[in-house]
């Protein structure tokens, strides 16, 4: 394939990002677990500090936007011309390259570095689970999202993106960087999605797949939930509110994303009445969080996304790639039954882990303790 044009190296991203589906709250990275083999793991209280050892002078950083040539056919049958994908690679100097893939909400900058805030801090960077003095992070702005690259503008039509779409723009980055074959993509979320994607179409440009959090095709409860989201999105930018409609949907997201127990610990306290009204403290939390999200990211971008994620369904079967999948008990978007399928499903070698977490589906932002062995596990054993 053609390598196309790199443009805008060292440039920043256009919009401040905050880290995930929540405010940013960065942890320290935990020191390894040698020989450690993990199945099943358990909540956990408490957090190590980041070694203060961690060799960050190593740390080379590289970004860029790649011109993807002529016309980009879609999966859905759409079609993009003059595609843009931002990307960047940061990490030790020559070191074997992981690709780093979160929810639709994050972007190329993975983890920190200096002023410039990552969406999984705690989890990867020096001397964390994924660490930049061992690896060298990639990382990208999705198709159709509300970073650099190519997406959608406001009020204007755009047409539906695959997983499928986003793997094969990663493989354009692989080849633009000349990186034969990455050493893991570690994805959550969607981009768990979009890793699956990739080891079923592009197995021999990957060693072994880190998926948090997805399946090979979404829940339809989570359709639901989802596609009410879009309702009112849609509703609102046929009021010209899309703002509005983006803070009510990304509140109701929020209580998708987390768990029963964790609202029971957090917000059981009595209300306060307001103006003449009574208002809950869960409720403050919701539209705190829809207002911030709403304030940073594209109406437009999220119906694009959202419809990404429930279009997703790969054919697990012909996923040549070692996976280990991370499922959360709690997590009420994707069931662990769905995850035990996949697991049986998948032709290579595969390993399920099952973790508790009163963070559901964001334990994947939150819980560095528990998936910290698990990636040193995967990312340090040798499948080949």
């Amino acid at each position: 394939m053609p390598p196309g044009k790199d443009v805008g190296r060292g440039s920043s991203p256009k919009r401040t990002f905050r880290r995930g589906s929540d405010e940013w709250n960065p942890s320290g990275c935990l020191p390894a677990q040698e020989g450690l083999k993990v199945t099943i793991a358990e909540p956990t209280a408490t957090r190590a500090p980041m070694p203060s050892g961690a060799d960050i002078g190593a740390i080379e950083v590289r970004e860029g936007i790649l011109e993807v040539p002529g016309v980009l056919q879609l999966h859905h049958g759409g079609r993009l011309e003059r595609v843009r994908v931002a990307w960047r690679l940061a990490g030790q100097a020559r070191a074997p390259v992981v690709v780093a893939l979160g929810g639709i909400s994050s972007h190329r900058v993975v983890y920190s570095q200096g002023d410039t805030r990552g969406w999984w801090d705690g989890i990867v960077g020096p001397g964390c689970a994924l660490d930049a003095t061992q690896f060298r992070v990639l990382g990208i702005d999705f198709l159709g999202g509300s970073g650099a690259t190519t997406g959608p503008r406001v009020g204007e039509p755009f047409p539906s993106v695959s997983s499928y779409d986003q793997a094969e723009l990663l493989l354009r980055v692989l080849n633009h960087l000349d990186i034969a074959r990455l050493h893991a993509i570690a994805g959550a979320s969607y981009g768990g999605m979009v890793a699956l994607a990739f080891g079923e179409r592009f197995a021999e440009r990957v060693e072994r797949l880190l998926v948090i959090g997805a399946s090979d095709a979404t829940h339809p409860m989570a359709t639901a939930w989802r596609s009410v989201q879009r309702r009112l999105v849609r509703y609102a930018l046929s009021h010209a509110e899309g703002a509005r409609g983006l803070e009510l949907a990304r509140a109701l997201a929020m209580a998708t994303y987390r768990s029963p127990e964790e609202f029971a610990a957090r917000f059981r306290v009595v209300p306060q009445r307001i103006d003449g009204k009574f208002e809950f403290a869960v409720e403050r939390y919701l539209f705190a969080r829809g207002a911030d999200y709403a304030a940073q990211y594209l109406p437009e971008a999220f119906l694009c996304l959202s419809e990404s994620i429930d279009l997703h369904t790969v054919d697990a079967t012909r996923i040549g790639v070692p996976t280990t999948i991370i499922g959360v008990r709690e997590d009420q978007l994707v069931p662990l039954a769905d995850l035990r399928a996949l697991s049986a499903r998948l032709p290579s070698r595969a390993h399920l882990v099952e973790i508790s977490s009163i963070y559901g589906h964001d334990a994947f932002l939150k819980e560095a303790g528990q998936v910290e062995p698990v990636f040193r596990n995967c990312l340090e054993n040798d499948h080949e």
